[in-house]
């Protein structure tokens, strides 16, 4: 994963790098459990490729949905992987499953 994807380890952590991104956030929602993984994976470099792409204009941000509950409840994540828009604390719009890098940039240009 690159170093623009932030990957907090506890709630706190998750909301900290939330206050301090300054601007839209791109939530990047992860499972550990088999059914997840696969996705998962295919997901990372996908993501990673965003926050090189979108750079100054979006702080993307990965979690575990079993470390970060809070955030997961929150955002009313149910699926791993799930990308959900933050902008000021609020979720302005998620997709749930695998996405391809069109699929990714489509979406994030649609809601930034």
């Amino acid at each position: 994963m690159a170093r623009r994807v932030h990957q907090p380890l506890e709630n706190e952590e998750f909301d900290f790098i939330l206050g301090m991104a300054g601007g839209p956030v791109l939530a990047y929602f992860t499972g550990t459990w088999p059914k997840a993984l696969e996705g998962c994976r295919a997901m990372d470099p996908v993501v990673a490729e965003a926050a090189e792409e979108y750079g100054p204009r979006l702080t993307a941000v990965r979690t575990d949905m079993t470390r970060c509950p809070g955030p997961t409840r929150r955002y009313g994540v149910t699926g791993a992987p799930t990308v959900v828009i933050v902008k000021d604390g609020a979720a302005t719009a998620s997709r749930s499953g695998v996405l391809t890098r069109a699929e990714l940039r489509e979406f994030l240009d649609a809601h930034l």
